[in-house]
């Protein structure tokens, strides 16, 4: 088996072959059986049979040990197969506010190693790149992995990032605004550099392994210091000409309302984010609070923290019911830090959504219904779809 073989292959060489199609579907999936990967590539079982027997064969593909021997159930389990662990690796990288967040992470799907790099606030980019640099060597070096079995770099980062890698208004880290991330740590790195915004990564995380697994067309709606967003049709992220789709925070509900940190007047982020209530609440206790602070509170029964997390709710589940008229999607996933709330949170929003959307889950059948929930990973999304935004670039069938 070699590193050469599957870049060979999932970079599509010679392209639309079974193996081609089949390392790709298993690079975006993971571990998965035969009868799923016929169903995802389009071909047919006997030719899958052929294919993996030769993958196998050259220890591109592995077939997993069962979970449970002792399972119950009529004839043998279906084998669950993944790309070897060995044929590659791929980087993650957060471009936080103050710091850089580095996972490390092998082709099956199993993360190796993660870093934390503190840098304070505005950071320069080129500072930032060999940093990076430095903390993805000292991972490798520590877990023995081989660096030529590096298959890319995925970078998020919290603004809206074009197409062709330029970070567009970046308020949370200033310092980027009108950089192209691939300019950057391409250089620098000399690996291929996919980047994309921070909610786009959260949704990618949540489609490979976490509460939209199965689903090809969802929204992820963030709360936090501020609201962010993500669309997926089809099992792909809805970027815009520029990035700028699912720059849910920055819909005008109040085009006579305060300033936006965008320029813009009235945005939901204001009325739905966290960041006025940690003010408020801040006032009210005299200490700084911080919104775990906030939600051990309300857990506690503080009616103030209550009060301001319902609040809270109430104005995202507005903004929700208008991309609910607009998309009307299966599901929606709550992420960002206000979802480790909990109930507490979606209770009044999923009221609030009811409310203001134009399909009433009243109105139809259990299965037409939108469905609302909270995310699985909420606290460590966007670097986990950091790398798999590497993950995904490889596993596209197209």
């Amino acid at each position: 088996m070699t590193k050469s073989l599957l870049r060979s292959l999932l970079d599509g060489q010679p392209p639309g072959t079974p193996e081609s199609l089949i390392v790709r579907c298993l690079s975006q999936r993971g571990a998965i059986s035969a009868a799923q990967i016929a169903r995802l590539t389009g071909l047919a079982r006997s030719t899958v049979s052929t294919a993996l027997t030769g993958l196998k064969k050259s220890g591109i593909v592995v077939e997993l040990a069962a979970a449970d021997e002792t399972a119950k159930g009529v004839g043998r389990p279906p084998a669950t197969l993944t790309l070897n662990p060995e044929a590659g690796t791929c980087v993650g990288v957060h471009l936080s506010l103050d710091e850089i967040r580095v996972a490390v992470a092998d082709v099956s799907h199993s993360f190796i190693s993660e870093k934390t790099i503190p840098l304070g606030l505005d950071y320069p980019p080129d500072r930032a790149a060999k940093l990076t640099k430095a903390a993805i060597a000292q991972c490798y070096e520590e877990n023995s992995l081989s660096a030529s079995g590096l298959l890319g770099v995925g970078v998020s980062v919290s603004g809206p990032v074009s197409p062709e890698g330029f970070v567009q208004r970046a308020s949370i880290v200033p310092t980027w605004a009108g950089v192209n991330i691939r300019h950057v740590f391409g250089p620098v790195l000399e690996q291929p550099i996919f980047a994309a915004n921070e909610s786009n990564c959260a949704a990618i995380a949540e489609m490979m392994w976490g509460a939209a697994v199965g689903y090809e067309d969802f929204v992820l709606f963030k709360i936090d210091l501020g609201v962010g967003g993500a669309i997926v049709q089809h099992g792909r992220v809805v970027t815009g000409i520029a990035g700028g789709a699912g720059e849910f925070g920055h819909m005008s509900i109040d085009p006579s309302g305060d300033l936006c940190r965008c320029g813009n007047r009235g945005c939901l982020e204001l009325y739905a984010s966290f960041n006025r209530p940690l003010e408020q609440i801040a006032r009210v206790t005299g200490r700084r609070v911080t919104m775990d602070d906030v939600i051990r509170m309300a857990e506690q029964g503080d009616v103030g923290a209550l009060r301001m997390i319902e609040d809270t709710a109430e104005m995202a589940g507005r903004g929700l019911g208008m991309i609910g008229s607009v998309l009307n999607p299966p599901l929606i996933i709550i992420g960002g830090r206000m979802a480790l709330a909990g109930d507490i949170l979606l209770t009044p929003l999923i009221a609030a959504y009811e409310r203001h959307t134009l399909i009433k889950a009243r109105d139809v059948a259990p299965d037409r219904r939108t469905r609302i929930i909270i995310g699985k990973h909420t606290e460590n999304d966007v670097l986990l779809g950091a790398v798999g935004l590497v993950l995904s670039h490889y596993g596209r069938l197209q």
